[in-house]
């Protein structure tokens, strides 16, 4: 497999150690949850969507707000209860009776960082108006329409387990997210350090900015144009064919498990979460191990499981961990 560009060049150097001193500090204030964490930096490096699953008090906000804080970036959190409705992300037009006039009021979407708090929670027509924001980085109000500012990303938040009061998130909205992270509860080391800080034995948040949304935009523009081998290519294009065709790949016993596979989108979005992990590394090129750091995150939203994975038990993260077990990694 070729190599070229094998070391980032000095200004992508310089906004990667940044990027590794922004990941150090927030280390100091969210304990564990290296995973979610590194998904919120990939996200400013692509340009894509995180969508965060977990119980609540695993340090979900806590991590997307410090993010916030240490970018510089205009952070807006909303929290999505039924009676939400459109109109209270976007804006509204308001009516001065003194002027005549309507001018807008525009809502908590004209952000660099959304934070979007139990986002199951809302109705439809909610959802799909941050659709059309997640997608376009547009928004319309009484007909005249908005250019979101860049970077712009949504960071959502869900819980798994509570259903009273959620909606099923829409396909279209799911896959518009680049990455799906899974939080899971610390272990004891961590729990010890929690209860610690919660005592106040070490307790550190005194936000500076490490980064400049200019500077996020910038370290984007060299992440995403770092070199891909074409073996590599094929080679997260065969896991993504593999979802869809398991049989071709000699997976036939997840044929019946999988209703239909990832779609070209996740296919994109591996080289992209692929480059932005080789960034984080240091690298100037992607290897078949940054593919796999980024796998799981990748594609356990884009499966639809069959009734008979649920019934035996099979979720979408071991059907991710087959595939990446069978396909052969150049």
């Amino acid at each position: 497999m070729a190599t070229e560009k094998k070391n980032l060049s000095g200004k992508a150097k310089e906004l990667r150690d940044a990027y590794a001193a922004l990941l150090d500090d927030l280390s100091t204030i969210v304990v564990g949850q290296k995973e979610m964490v590194e998904s919120l930096a990939l996200s400013t490096l692509t340009g894509g969507h995180v969508l965060i699953e977990g119980l609540p008090g695993l340090a979900k906000t806590l991590a997307v707000r410090s993010f916030a804080q240490r970018l510089a970036a205009v952070f807006s959190r909303i929290q999505f209860t039924p009676d939400l409705l459109p109109a209270d992300l976007l804006g509204t037009r308001i009516y001065n009776a003194k002027t005549s006039e309507f001018t807008v009021a525009k809502g908590p979407l004209f952000a660099n960082i959304v934070l979007a708090d139990e986002v199951n929670r809302a109705p439809a027509k909610v959802q799909s108006a941050l659709l059309q924001a997640m997608q376009e980085r547009k928004i319309t109000i009484g007909g005249e329409t908005f250019e979101l500012a860049e970077p712009f990303l949504v960071l959502a938040t869900q819980n798994p387990v509570e259903t009273e009061g959620t909606y099923s998130l829409p396909e279209a909205q799911v896959d518009r997210f680049l990455l799906k992270v899974v939080v899971g509860y610390p272990n004891a080391a961590e729990e010890m350090q929690i209860l610690e800080r919660a005592d106040g034995l070490e307790i550190k948040d005194d936000p500076k900015p490490l980064l400049k949304p200019k500077q996020v935009l910038e370290a984007r523009d060299e992440a995403q144009s770092l070199f891909v081998d074409d073996k590599v290519k094929r080679y997260l294009v065969d896991l993504v064919l593999a979802t869809r065709d398991p049989k071709a790949f000699g997976l036939a016993d997840l044929t019946t498990l999988l209703r239909f596979g990832a779609s070209p989108r996740a296919t994109l979005a591996l080289a992209s979460a692929g480059r932005a992990q080789a960034f984080l590394d240091g690298r100037g090129y992607v290897t078949p191990d940054d593919i796999k750091s980024v796998a799981h995150r990748v594609l356990r939203h884009r499966l639809a499981l069959s009734y008979e994975a649920e019934a035996e038990g099979v979720g979408p993260d071991e059907v991710v961990t087959r595939i990446l077990a069978k396909v052969k990694a150049p």
